[in-house]
C-alpha cells in the first residue's frame, strides 16, 4: 500500500516525464513546492520499493510498476473530474483540487463502476486523456495555437494550464473545449493573436495562445 505522499510523487514523476524522460530533483520540488532534501528522502523510499529508478544526480524515471500506479491515479482523477462537470454540474475551473483528494480512494471496484455510469468517456473536461482500467489510453497529437498561421483553423481540445484563473479566464472568452477557432491576425508587436471564435472576434496574448492546445 502507498502513502498518499508516495502516489504524489509518482504522479508528479510522470508529469514531468512527458517533457523531459530523466526528472531532476530540483523538477519535483518545484511541482510539489517543497524542498530538495526531502524530495531526496522520498525518491529514496520509492526506488526501495521498486517504483523508480534513482541515482543521484543522474535523474529518475518511473518503473513499470510506478508507472502503472501513477496512471492509474491519473485515471482516478480525470474520472473524478468528468464526473464532477458532466454530472455534478461544477465548472471546469472547480473540479481540480477536489478531484485532487478523490484521486486517492483505493477502491477498484468503485472506479470501474464510476467508469461504467459515465459510459467510459476518453477525456476529461480539460481535454486530457483518460487511461483505461490497464493503463491504456489514446495519445492525440495536440498543438498550441501559436502554431497556426493566419487563416488557419483548429479545434480546441485541451490546455497546458489548469490553473483556476487560466480557465476562469478561457470560461470569459469562451475558448473552451469543442470550439472551432480561426486565426485572422497576429500582431507583429507582440505576437498576440486575433481569434475568430462563433463569428466574435477575440484577442489573446501569446502565452495564452501557448496555454491553449488545438487538433488541426
Amino acid at each position: 500500500m502507498n502513502t498518499l505522499a508516495e502516489e504524489n510523487y509518482l504522479k508528479s514523476i510522470y508529469h514531468l516525464s512527458l517533457n523531459d524522460s530523466n526528472v531532476s530533483t530540483n523538477q519535483i520540488a518545484a511541482a510539489l513546492n517543497t524542498k530538495a532534501a526531502s524530495v531526496t528522502d522520498m525518491l529514496k523510499k520509492l526506488a526501495d520499493k521498486e517504483l523508480i529508478n534513482y541515482e543521484k544526480y543522474q535523474g529518475v524515471t518511473l518503473t513499470s510498476s510506478g508507472e502503472k500506479i501513477a496512471l492509474h491515479i491519473i485515471r482516478k482523477h480525470r474520472l473524478w473530474e468528468y464526473f464532477l462537470v458532466e454530472k455534478l454540474h461544477f465548472k471546469w475551473d472547480e473540479v481540480h483540487d477536489m478531484a485532487e483528494e478523490m484521486e486517492h480512494i483505493s477502491s477498484v471496484e468503485l472506479i470501474d463502476r464510476l467508469d461504467k455510469f459515465m459510459d467510459y468517456p476518453k477525456h476529461d473536461p480539460h481535454g486530457d486523456p483518460i487511461p483505461d482500467r490497464d493503463g491504456n489510453f489514446k495519445k492525440h497529437e495536440l498543438q498550441p495555437i501559436t502554431a497556426l498561421r493566419v487563416n488557419e483553423t483548429g479545434i480546441i481540445s485541451g490546455v497546458r494550464d489548469h490553473s483556476t484563473a487560466f480557465l476562469q479566464y478561457l470560461e470569459k472568452q469562451q475558448l473552451t473545449i469543442g470550439k472551432k477557432i480561426k486565426v485572422t491576425e497576429i500582431i507583429e508587436y507582440d505576437h498576440s493573436m486575433i481569434l475568430e471564435v462563433e463569428q466574435t472576434k477575440i484577442h489573446i496574448s501569446r502565452e495564452a495562445a501557448k496555454n491553449l492546445l488545438i487538433v488541426i
